[in-house]
């Protein structure tokens, strides 16, 4: 049980440091049949991207860290400290599963490394939880508004889903290494 709830958050961590870099968090939506689609817009929480007839990708950083709405702000904070705690998090459960003893004295041998990876595993899900459901939320939010331009319109990017994903790892390993 140890080990399983080391890979679910070994790939939980690897999850979480994909999502950070993926600018696939918004992608552009066109739900006119008429309209033939030149290029596609990713947005994400340090870069915009546009890749033209999916042949040529044109990817910029933000420019100015102050111009970005206070959201998208938030969420780079929670998912830097999400990836800090995350590999903090799978070290922890390595030296925990490494030094874990069972002797005649102490026959649950709970490392006190275990205990904490689990919880800064379940903390780190719920890190990442918050940015990725808040912006899926207000992606369908604004999908469904009949004031925002078609345009404008965005649909779940690819990030979002291994967001979710890694949360659930991160999670499931968090509860696994909280119960010994």
């Amino acid at each position: 049980l140890q080990i399983t709830g080391l890979i679910f958050g070994g790939v939980g961590m690897v999850g979480t440091l994909a999502v950070t870099a993926m600018p696939q968090w918004r992608v552009s939506a066109y739900v006119d049949g008429n309209v033939v689609v030149f290029e596609t817009i990713w947005e994400g929480l340090w870069m915009d991207c546009i890749s033209q007839l999916g042949i040529r990708l044109q990817c910029k950083f933000y420019d100015s860290v102050l111009a970005l709405p206070p959201p998208l702000e938030a969420f780079r904070a929670l998912m830097c400290i999400a990836v800090v705690l995350s590999i903090i998090s799978f070290l922890m459960a390595i030296v925990g599963v490494k030094y874990t003893y069972r002797t005649k004295e102490d026959p649950q041998g709970i490392s006190i490394f275990i205990l904490a990876a689990g919880v800064s595993f379940l903390l780190t899900g719920i890190l990442v939880l918050i940015p990725v459901s808040w912006t899926g939320g207000s992606i369908i939010h604004d999908f469904y508004d009949p004031k925002v331009p078609m345009p404008l319109k965005r649909e779940l990017g690819a990030a979002l889903y291994v967001g979710w994903v890694s949360t659930a790892l991160l999670i499931t390993a968090g509860a696994m290494y909280c119960s010994f």
